[in-house]
């Protein structure tokens, strides 16, 4: 094992041994700390567990200190840890193995030393140890999604600082454009303030993003001086936040989608475990770096296109060999863009007859940076050839819609008339469904009521059914979810994971079978939960008339209950709206069909337990989740059912009096993605359904399947 490990790390040395990148500038260019708040750093994660504490206790004021505080704590800390890790590269460089016996010593001993600087420069900076700054994953994704500044809009409007309101409100939803209450909120704050043009901020913003949007506000406006400052503006930003984001790379790392976390027994598997996660975290900086927030995928050609503006921009202002570079440096990306190759060509036409075309070349910035890739890609992928696990690269620099083509040079003209080919405006179409679209086969069971189809629910791939459910198998599903659910089942433990405004809890069937088996709950009750989700299963696969097994994805039994006191003036959404296999953009009109989200689920459907609430209407909306389609009100037996992609955008309407329950089932058409205690849940069934058969107790114990 020593040896196949060991073997692995003169694969990553190239990588390690690199210096920090300089593409943007030098590495400290950007960087200036801010002032330190006296005494030692506040956990972020302390000061946000006090400020949601506060806020849903009434206290606004002390809510909106100790959310800013633990704000600027969260900020704070990603500068040290950036700084601290780019002092220790510099001040301890790793020095390669030599041969023979103990040649590794030495790069273990820098390797420790630059560990040990970066932990000492950590505690120095922090004013204690490292640790107490280790958050949940929960409390990071909430940053990530800057949940504490929706928390912070509505501390704000409680404290009527209604300009500080908006500020959040807006930091929020650029973060979360799917987040259409949002969006309604901003709009009331600025009918309050009697100001339709009210100035929208967003803190957080990425300082390359709007460097980047004055740049193409400039270039629309045909001032290519001021577009090229700002592009150029925007390039040095991120490639500088290129090199902080590698930098906080650096430390503990955890990614569970790859299958390499064994390598444990020793110090070889652990440094060369260590290392490829490092690698790959700074390999993916190109998609943090190039993503809006709130979006897991590339703005259109996003770094590409600073070249591709650039070298239109250089040719109006008559700088031809910078327009040459920038269009050979966006080749590098887009080898096969007929246009900017024509342009090329073109731009090449115009130079001195002193100066030789080949000598050209693409502009260094961005020439090192796909070098720099480039190796990182390969050297990922010896690793996980190496040490067995799988990788798939994905393709960072994807290339939508295509160019106008009356914006071409035209072959054969004046070249002094010639237009340089622009900017596609063209977007990637729709989410399409690469399957027939069928409906309409038969339900197979009597007394189901048919209600809508997809033509009279406005939308594709829908249908509305009724009496699913018996008013007396609600009552016992309802009885049974009573004694089976705990709060925030299904959602990592979230009470409140849409709204704060609502209480979730589930339940799944497998825990259902356990706790009948375990006389807590009725097992025939508990099993009703199995052949209610069987029956809605088979519906479905018929009514669709899918030619291929249509597998549990997931199912899950939850109840969301409207929180007393909390919900005077409430605009909010019990569940934002969303697709189910795709991440959708609203602002772009698309939905990318990638992880995190559930891509592998193709059917969805609700059956819905009761009506004695308030509220709770389900949307369908358009993709750009504002526009309402259809609207349907949950009752007994009544079900909804629909393909899972960004065909159908939905939500839930916020739930204002008492509590809506309702069985959620997720479906797929690949096996491999087969619910896992759905398996299980089947296997106990199949024994149960065996000991009744022989009218005795069955050998094997049920629970041990569970």
């Amino acid at each position: 094992m020593r040896e196949r490990i060991w073997a692995q790390l003169p694969m990553l040395l190239p990588w390690l041994l690199l210096p920090p990148p300089l593409w943007g500038g030098p590495p400290d260019g950007r960087f200036s700390e801010r002032e330190p708040e006296p005494g030692p750093l506040q956990p972020f994660d302390l000061l946000y567990a006090s400020g949601v504490a506060a806020y849903y206790s009434g206290d606004y004021e002390v809510a909106v200190r100790d959310l800013e505080a633990a704000l600027r704590s969260h900020r704070r800390l990603r500068e040290i840890r950036a700084r601290c890790a780019r002092h220790c590269a510099a001040r301890r460089p790793l020095v390669p193995p030599g041969a023979g016996p103990g040649a590794e010593l030495p790069f273990f001993r820098a390797l420790l030393e630059r560990a040990r600087c970066y932990r000492s420069c950590q505690s120095q900076r922090l004013g204690g140890p490292a640790s107490r700054h280790r958050a949940s994953e929960d409390v990071r994704s909430d940053f990530q999604r800057r949940v504490p500044y929706n928390y912070l809009q509505r501390a704000y409007i409680k404290l009527n600082q209604l300009e500080k309101a908006v500020e959040a409100a807006h930091t929020f939803f650029m973060a979360n454009p799917e987040h259409m209450e949002m969006q309604q909120n901003i709009k009331n704050y600025r009918t309050m303030a009697g100001v339709e043009d009210l100035q929208l901020v967003d803190r957080d913003a990425k300082p390359h993003l709007e460097s980047y949007s004055e740049g193409v506000k400039h270039y629309e406006a045909d001032d290519f001086e001021l577009a090229i400052k700002y592009f150029e503006q925007a390039l040095r930003e991120y490639f500088n936040e290129d090199t902080e984001c590698r930098a906080l790379c650096e430390g503990p790392q955890r990614f569970e989608e790859y299958e390499y976390l064994g390598y444990k027994a020793g110090l070889y598997e652990a440094i060369a475990d260590h290392y490829v996660q490092v690698l790959v975290c700074q390999h993916e900086c190109v998609r943090e770096l190039a993503t809006r927030p709130g979006r897991l995928s590339p703005i259109e050609n996003f770094l590409p296109l600073h070249y591709d503006y650039l070298q239109f921009a250089y040719y109006r202002v008559g700088e031809y060999v910078k327009a040459l570079e920038c269009a050979k440096a966006y080749l590098l990306l887009h080898p096969d863009d007929e246009d900017v190759r024509d342009n090329v060509d073109y731009y090449e036409s115009l130079l001195d007859d002193s100066t030789d075309p080949a000598s050209i070349q693409a502009r260094e910035d961005l020439a090192m940076f796909v070098k720099h890739h480039k190796l990182e890609s390969e050297l990922i992928k010896s690793a996980a050839e190496g040490l067995g696990f799988s990788y798939t690269e994905p393709n960072y620099w994807i290339q939508y819609g295509g160019r106008q083509d009356e914006n071409q040079v035209p072959s054969g003209v004046n070249v002094e008339r010639a237009e340089v080919h622009g900017l596609s405006a063209q977007k990637k179409s729709s989410p399409k469904i690469d399957r027939n679209l069928r409906e309409g086969g038969p339900l197979l069971y009597e007394n189901i009521t048919f209600v809508y189809n997809s033509e009279q629910l406005n939308g594709t791939q829908r249908v509305l059914l009724d009496n699913v459910l018996s008013k007396e198998q609600c009552r016992e599903l309802h009885s049974v979810a009573s004694g089976i659910m705990l709060v925030g089942d299904g959602y990592r433990g979230k009470t409140s994971p849409h709204t704060p405004n609502e209480k979730f809890e589930g339940a799944t069937v497998l825990k259902a079978l356990k706790f009948g088996y375990e006389g807590r709950v009725s097992l025939k009750s508990a099993r009703l939960f199995y052949d209610i989700s069987e029956k809605a299963r088979k519906i479905v696969e018929s009514y669709f008339m899918l030619n291929s097994t249509l597998y549990f994805s997931y199912t899950h039994m939850v109840c969301r209950t409207a929180l007393s006191g909390q919900q005077d003036r409430r605009n909010d959404l019990s569940h934002p709206i969303h697709a189910d296999n795709c991440l959708l953009d609203p602002e772009a009109n698309e939905c990318w069909k990638e992880p995190p989200a559930y891509t592998f689920r193709d059917y969805s459907a609700l059956l819905y337990m009761n009506d004695d609430f308030e509220g709770g209407e389900f949307i369908f909306t358009e993709m750009d989740a504002k526009t309402v389609t259809a609207s349907i009100k949950p009752k007994c037996g009544r079900m909804i059912s629909f393909s899972s992609g960004g065909e159908n955008p939905h939500g839930v309407k916020a739930v204002t009096k008492g509590q809506r329950c309702a069985v959620a089932l997720w479906f797929t058409l690949d096996p491999l993605y087969r619910e896992l205690e759905r398996i299980q849940a089947d296997e106990v069934i199949a024994i149960l359904d065996q000991a009744q058969q022989g009218k005795h107790r069955p050998n094997i114990n049920p629970k041990d399947e569970l």
